[in-house]
């Protein structure tokens, strides 16, 4: 008799960062992804459906949450993009983990993962970039392309409200925003809003390039009704870049939580993949079950 295999689920896990304790997920066996979260919320519970498919899939999935989002807070002399790259390295070293690893950033988690490949090349094996802040344009209401930093604040606040709106989001995400997100607000709030701005004023192009002009393997994934970080904006990431590999999905930037199959079918065909073939957005591999 065939044994069916048990489902693997992710363990909540502290360590100690730089005398600070951080909180994270992990899960699974084999080849390494450190999974970056996204602005407001903690790097554990909202993404814990895909995650726990990911590291169903054979990889050991580490997710932590960054200072400020569940874990304590930078220093303010380190509150920058750089210091929560370095951050993420130092606590890649504290939970033990020695080889480069595969890493996925997830909007402001994205931001994260691009200084962190940047500034630690030695440390990552593989970058992908989840409806990633670090493009450089926006289109203003008059249709012109701008910098990004002309972007008002409570615009990003509108579409950040429009794509939690619908049904089937409102459902399995809200009661994560409301558990977490105000709970981040009313002990970090400071945090969380410094953080917000270093998202509106991010420009990664500079760092871009030189991850590309390095070779590193790098995946962009982009949901194709995201407003948060609409399609001028993801462009220009791709075009810093150096045009990667590129997969486009459905849904809006909240697409990760509201469908974790398709997250997981997505990472882990990307993951697998050798880049130097053109990565499909069809044909992905049969997640289980969380």
């Amino acid at each position: 008799m065939t044994k069916t295999a048990v489902p693997q689920q992710m363990q909540r896990r502290d360590t100690v960062v730089n005398g600070r304790r951080a909180r994270y997920l992990v899960g699974g066996t084999g080849p390494v992804i450190v999974f970056l979260h996204g602005w407001g919320l903690a790097g554990t519970p909202m993404y814990l459906s895909g995650l726990n498919m990911l590291c169903n899939s054979g990889f050991q999935v580490i997710a932590p949450s960054m200072p400020g989002f569940g874990t304590e807070e930078l220093p303010k002399d380190q509150f920058s993009l750089e210091g929560y790259a370095r951050w993420v390295v130092d606590f890649i070293d504290a939970v033990g983990v020695t080889g480069p690893v595969g890493l996925v950033g997830y909007s402001f988690g994205g931001g994260v993962a691009i200084r962190t490949a940047h500034d630690w090349p030695e440390r990552i094996s593989r970058l992908v970039l989840v409806n990633s802040i670090g493009g450089s344009a926006w289109s203003n209401g008059r249709g012109v392309v701008v910098s990004l930093r002309e972007r008002p604040l409570w615009d990003w606040g509108l579409h950040m409200r429009a794509d939690f709106a619908p049904a089937r989001q409102l459902t399995r995400v809200l009661p994560v925003i409301l558990r977490d997100g105000l709970a981040n607000l009313a002990s970090s709030r400071g945090t969380v809003w410094r953080a917000a701005r270093i998202a509106r004023n991010a420009d990664l192009t500079l760092e871009l390039g030189r991850i590309k002009s390095r070779r590193l393997p790098t995946v962009v994934v982009w949901s194709r009704a995201d407003r948060v970080i609409p399609a001028v904006t993801i462009a220009s990431l791709r075009a810093a870049a150096g045009d990667p590999h590129f997969v486009t999905v459905d849904g809006n930037h909240c697409w990760l939580t509201s469908d974790p199959h398709r997250f997981c079918e997505v990472m882990t065909n990307v993951l697998d993949t050798d880049l130097t073939a053109v990565v499909e957005s069809e044909g992905m591999a049969v997640c289980p079950a969380a």
